[in-house]
């Protein structure tokens, strides 16, 4: 079975639980940006992913990807804790 974007969040939907956790639309491409903030952004960059790693824990998405930046990484870690 094929999973397209509209089977695991309908165009009007917004949000989903997903274990527990909200999950906005954008979540993940939001984290995935913050990741190549600039020098000038990156403490803010950091924060928010910190506040944005519990839902990408919540997907899954840490065991596919591994982050070459290691401070993401450690956030990413602390995260699942």
């Amino acid at each position: 079975m094929v999973i397209q974007p509209e089977d695991v969040l309908p165009d009007k939907v917004n949000s989903a639980i997903i274990n527990g956790i909200a999950i906005r639309k954008g979540t993940i491409a939001a984290f995935l940006e913050n990741s190549n903030a600039s020098t000038e952004q990156i403490q803010a960059a950091i924060q928010m992913m910190r506040e944005l790693a519990p839902a990408v824990i919540a997907l899954g998405l840490h065991k596919h990807v591994v982050f070459k930046n290691s401070q993401i990484e450690q956030i990413l870690i602390d995260a699942e804790k």
